[in-house]
């Protein structure tokens, strides 16, 4: 089962995954809930807590990478478990994918942040 928190901050959208993205209705719970974040710039998505992916969640990873860049946005995937990292050096598409360290998310979220408070 996975479990799927969104929070926006302005331009940015953090996705939180906990669980499992090995069956189809994890996979396309995934897709759907990125998807819904099209009006954002930069998307990312917290792997910290996903347990196990399988080849379908790799495979909608790589659908969810090339989504965003026709749609100009910035997919980052943040904090991957090492489930998550095992699987993409597996399949060798590790370096198709932007891993920001947590010094650069912190930029990210205190940019965003500051912009958000800005708006208000």
């Amino acid at each position: 089962m996975l479990a799927i928190h969104v929070e926006n901050f302005s331009d940015l959208a953090v996705v939180e995954c906990k669980g499992r993205v090995v069956r189809s209705e994890s996979v396309f719970k995934l897709r759907d809930v990125v998807l819904a974040q099209a009006a954002a710039r930069i998307i990312a998505l917290d792997l910290s807590e996903v347990e196990v992916i399988g080849g379908g969640g790799l495979g909608m990873l790589a659908f969810l990478d090339r989504w965003a860049r026709a749609h100009d946005i910035q997919l980052k995937l943040f904090s991957p478990s090492r489930s998550v990292m095992d699987g993409l050096e597996r399949t060798r598409s590790i370096l198709s994918f932007e891993i920001p360290t947590l010094h650069e998310m912190m930029i990210i979220l205190a940019h965003a942040d500051s912009r958000y408070t800005l708006a208000a």
